[in-house]
C-alpha cells in the first residue's frame, strides 16, 4: 500500500486531470439521463417515473454511506474509483442491452439507478477524500473551486447535445457515449497515482470492523462540535435549498410563459455557477475561511429573496445567476474547513457522513416542497388577503412560487446570521487544530 504524498506539481497534475475527466464523464451521463427520460416520458406521458428514479437515487445514500466512507477509508481509494467506474460500464451496457432487445421496462431503470446509486455512494467520498492527498492545503480551495465547476458546465452542454442526439443516434447510442467516458475515467485512473494517507493517531483510534467504521463519521463530528456544528447549518441550508430546488423549473414557465425564457434562465444559473467557482478560484477566499462561508451564504440568501420578486426574464436570470455565483464559495470555502481539520484516513468516513446528514432531509424537502406549492402558495394567490403582499410578489401566476422563495432566502440570511454570531462556529478555525501528519504511534 502506497503512502505518504507526492510532490506538489504532480498532485495538482493528477488532481485536476481526474476533474477534467470527472467533468466529461458527467457530460456523457447527463447525455444519456435526458435521453433515456425524453424516451420514457414519451412512452408514458407520466412524471412519476421521474420522480422514482430521482428517489432510487437518493436511497442508497442514506443507508449505505456510512459503510460506503468506511471503505473509502480502509481500501485503496484509486482502485475504488476504478472499480466504481467498471460497475458503471456494466450498469450502462445493462441497460443498453434492455433497450436494444426491446424488452425494456420501467423496473429495469429503477433497479438500475439503486445499483449506480450505490457505487456513487462508495466513489464519491473516496474522490473527496483524496482531494488532502494530492492538493496541499495553500491551494486546495483554488481546487475545490475548479471542481465546482463540473457539475454545471455538463448541465449547460447536455440537454442540447441529449436533444441533438437522441434523434440522430437514440437512446442506444447515447448509453453508448456514456459508457466510452467511463472508459476513458479507467483508463485515466489506470495511469495516475493516488497515494494513501498515513496512519494517524485518529485513524488509529477507529480501526475496527467495516460495519461499526459505518458509524465512525458520525461520531467523529459529534465529538467536535465546532465542525458538527459547520455540517448541520450546511444541512439545513440544503434542506431549504432542496425544496426550493424543486421550483426551480416551473417557477420561470409561471413568471415568462415562455419556454424561451425558461432556458435563458435556467442557462444563467449554470453560467453563474461556473463564473462564482471561477472567481473564488482567483481570489482564494478569505482566512479564516468560515468568514466566506457565512457571508456567502448570508448574500446568497438575499439573492434568493430578490429572485422570489423578480417577474421579467432579465430580471429572473439576472437574479438566478447571482444567486447561484455565490454558492460555489459556500461550497469551496465549506470542503475546504472539513479537509484541513480531518484526519486525512478518516475522510471518506466523514465525508460520507456529511453527504448522509445532508440526504436525509432531501426527501422530506420534496415532499414539502410540492403541496405546499400546489395546494398553498399558489392557490392564496386568488384570496383576498393576498393584497398585503401583492405589492412585493405580484398577483399573478408564479406569484405564490416567488413568495415561498422570499420566505426561504431570508430564513437562509437569517440562518448564517445566528450560526455566525456563535463563538464556537466562528473561532471554528483558531480552536480545532489541523490534522496531524504523524503516523500514529510516532
Amino acid at each position: 500500500m502506497q503512502t505518504g504524498s507526492q510532490a506538489p506539481s504532480q498532485g495538482l497534475g493528477t488532481y485536476y486531470l481526474l476533474v477534467a475527466t470527472q467533468t466529461v464523464s458527467q457530460v456523457g451521463s447527463r447525455i444519456s439521463f435526458f435521453a433515456v427520460g425524453i424516451a420514457v416520458f414519451t412512452r408514458t406521458s407520466h412524471a412519476t417515473p421521474i420522480a422514482i428514479i430521482s428517489f432510487c437515487q437518493v436511497l442508497p445514500w442514506i443507508l449505505g454511506a456510512g459503510f460506503a466512507g468506511a471503505m473509502a477509508d480502509r481500501y485503496d481509494r484509486r482502485r475504488l474509483l476504478i472499480l466504481a467506474n467498471a460497475g458503471f460500464v456494466i450498469t450502462s451496457g445493462l441497460l443498453l442491452a434492455s433497450f436494444v432487445s426491446g424488452a425494456f421496462r420501467l423496473w429495469h431503470l429503477y433497479a438500475l439507478a439503486l445499483i449506480t446509486s450505490a457505487i456513487l455512494a462508495v466513489s464519491g467520498p473516496a474522490f473527496r477524500a483524496s482531494v488532502a492527498m494530492l492538493v496541499p492545503d495553500s491551494r486546495r480551495d483554488r481546487a475545490n473551486a475548479i471542481s465546482q465547476m463540473t457539475g454545471p458546465a455538463a448541465n449547460a452542454i447536455s440537454p442540447a447535445l441529449a436533444g441533438l442526439l437522441y434523434a440522430v443516434i437514440g437512446v442506444p447510442g447515447a448509453i453508448l457515449i456514456d459508457i466510452a467516458t467511463f472508459g476513458l475515467a479507467i483508463l485515466v485512473l489506470l495511469a495516475v497515482r493516488i497515494p494513501m494517507p498515513a496512519k494517524t493517531a485518529d485513524g488509529a483510534a477507529m480501526a475496527r470492523a467495516v460495519w461499526r467504521q459505518a458509524f465512525d463519521g458520525a461520531l467523529y463530528l459529534w465529538r467536535r462540535p465546532p465542525l458538527l456544528g459547520l455540517c448541520l447549518v450546511v444541512s439545513l441550508v440544503s434542506f431549504l435549498m432542496g425544496g426550493l430546488g424543486v421550483l426551480i423549473l416551473p417557477y420561470p414557465l409561471a413568471r415568462t410563459h415562455s419556454t424561451l425564457a425558461f432556458g435563458i434562465v435556467l442557462a444563467c444559473a449554470d453560467v453563474g455557477t461556473i463564473a462564482g467557482a471561477a472567481a473564488m478560484a482567483a481570489w482564494g477566499g478569505t482566512r479564516p475561511r468560515i468568514h466566506t462561508v457565512m457571508l456567502a451564504l448570508l448574500v446568497a440568501g438575499l439573492l434568493l429573496a430578490v429572485a422570489g420578486v423578480a417577474r421579467s426574464t432579465p430580471e429572473l436570470a439576472a437574479s438566478f445567476f447571482a444567486f447561484m455565483f455565490m454558492l460555489p464559495f459556500v461550497n469551496t470555502a465549506s470542503s475546504s474547513i472539513f479537509q484541513a481539520k480531518v484526519a486525512p484516513d478518516v475522510q471518506g468516513r466523514v465525508f460520507a457522513a456529511m453527504g448522509q446528514i445532508a440526504m436525509l432531509t432531501m426527501p422530506l424537502a420534496f415532499l414539502i416542497a410540492g403541496p405546499l406549492t400546489d395546494r398553498v402558495a399558489e392557490p392564496a394567490v386568488r384570496s383576498p388577503g393576498w393584497s398585503t403582499v401583492a405589492w412585493l410578489v405580484g398577483a399573478h401566476a408564479g406569484a405564490g412560487m416567488g413568495l415561498l422563495l422570499v420566505i426561504g432566502g431570508l430564513a437562509t440570511a437569517a440562518l448564517s446570521l445566528v450560526a455566525y454570531t456563535l463563538p464556537s462556529l466562528r473561532r471554528l478555525e483558531a480552536t480545532l487544530p489541523d490534522h496531524a501528519a504523524t503516523p500514529a504511534g510516532i
